[in-house]
């Protein structure tokens, strides 16, 4: 029977989609009157997290991008700090009835989290958001000449690669970081089960040594902005939502636009922010909204561009996007981009070829028909792409029972002087079966 579902994660503020995932699971668990525990890496905390059922845990760490660089260097290598708390709360909170579920670790956990959680690793379930259990730069992306990576992560071709989209030096510390993760939780020999939010994710975690028996897929939940369609062929402006970095391809998007004389609206937060201001004063540029500011702001979209560079996971924007009758220009280095053109949602595209983007931009710009079918198709299929919350939860709750189920078994045949034959990970999500 599950006592309690603790879930760590950097922070507890939706700055990312994975707090966000990771946030919605504790109120949705709550709400299933299953108790949870929030274990947050930094003070942070959202409003979200205040109702009953949710125990709130801060750990107040930093994050890696603040302080001295060389403190900062050290504690993203490891956060003695982490590992001390939770042992802590395991020590003093555990209970055989007790699942953990990480979400993000690289930015202020850091691999102590798994010196944590190894003792407890047959009732710990991790959701790769990116890539980073698998690969020192999260991306399995050569940034440096914007190109897919194919090397084994880890190997020495791996270590000698500069992919890194700063410099060098900084690939050899993740390098670095990624090898004692590996020390201190080893995949090939646990119980734990790692959850892939798009099936094409496996075969790079597997490429890592990952084995294929702790992987399942569950797509994160999705939740469209709009209940009713957008009518996307009477607008005329093109929006980008999300971090502004580089990794977003947020500046090429800038230049694809102007070349395409449309209007380019953004909404988002981020460092190229003022690059962005300076350079290409005809964006509107929005900040970051509220999702219900997003709702009324995207009523005049005609279309969303997710630019990517590197291989996205899983592209929420898009899906909320496509749900809500709005079609997507998908970068081809997105695991989704594949089903939106196969579904006649929207196109994909190089990001790294600007005139190529600006092209796609203009067409749909122009084509008040296409843009018309594309907003129906998506508005009237886009479901099968992502579990609604509600089916997700569902999910999550079978998973974590199962899990309980399975060490129950053990115990039992153990006692017996029989070999337990149930596997462990017993959950395998399909997309389109919600």
């Amino acid at each position: 029977m599950l006592d309690r579902i603790v879930i760590i994660n950097d922070d507890g503020a939706q700055s990312g989609g994975a707090a966000a995932v990771a946030i919605a699971s504790a109120r949705l668990l709550a709400g299933r009157g299953i108790p949870v525990t929030f274990v947050s890496g930094e003070g942070s905390a959202d409003p979200e997290l205040s109702i009953p059922g949710i125990d709130l845990v801060r750990l107040d760490g930093a994050h890696i991008m603040s302080g001295a660089r060389g403190s900062a260097a050290l504690r993203g290598l490891y956060n003695p700090g982490t590992r001390g708390a939770v042992c802590n709360w395991i020590k003093t909170r555990d209970t055989p009835g007790t699942v953990y579920h990480l979400h993000n670790w690289h930015k202020v956990l850091s691999p102590a989290i798994f010196g944590a959680l190894g003792e407890v690793a047959p009732r710990l379930v991790m959701t790769a958001h990116d890539y980073f259990l698998a690969c020192p730069n999260g991306g399995y992306f050569l940034y440096p000449r914007g190109v897919e990576c194919e090397v084994v992560p880890g190997s020495i071709r791996c270590l000698a690669t500069s992919c890194d989209r700063r410099h060098y030096g900084h690939k050899l510390w993740r390098f670095a970081r990624h090898q004692l993760r590996r020390s201190l939780f080893e995949f090939s020999g646990t119980e734990a089960t790692l959850l892939a939010v798009h099936e094409g994710m496996v075969p790079y975690l597997r490429r890592a040594g990952i084995p294929s028996r702790v992987i399942r897929t569950l797509r994160n939940p999705v939740t469209p902005w709009r209940a009713e369609r957008v009518q996307a062929e009477r607008n005329t402006d093109i929006f980008f939502i999300g971090r502004l970095e580089k990794d977003k391809g947020v500046d090429l998007l800038a230049r694809a636009a102007r070349q395409a004389g449309v209007r380019l609206r953004v909404i988002g937060e981020g460092p190229l922010a003022l690059v962005l201001a300076e350079q290409h004063p005809e964006i509107d540029l929005l900040g970051w909204r509220p999702r219900v500011e997003i709702a009324a702001l995207v009523a005049e979209a005609r279309l969303v561009v997710v630019p990517t560079r590197w291989r996205e996971t899983f592209g929420l924007v898009a899906i909320e996007a496509l749900m809500s009758g709005i079609p997507v220009i998908a970068s081809q280095t997105g695991l989704i981009s594949g089903e939106i053109v196969a579904q006649g949602f929207g196109l994909a595209c190089d990001p790294y070829d600007e005139s190529a983007l600006a092209g796609a931009i203009r067409q749909l710009a122009r084509d008040d028909e296409l843009v018309r079918l594309m907003s129906h198709r998506a508005f009237a299929g886009a479901r099968q792409l992502a579990p609604t919350p509600e089916a997700w939860c569902d999910e999550l709750i079978a998973l974590y029972e199962g899990k309980l189920r399975v060490l129950a078994f053990g115990a039992e045949a153990a006692s017996a002087g029989r070999e337990p034959t149930v596997s462990t990970n017993h959950i395998a999500t399909r997309p389109g079966t919600w």
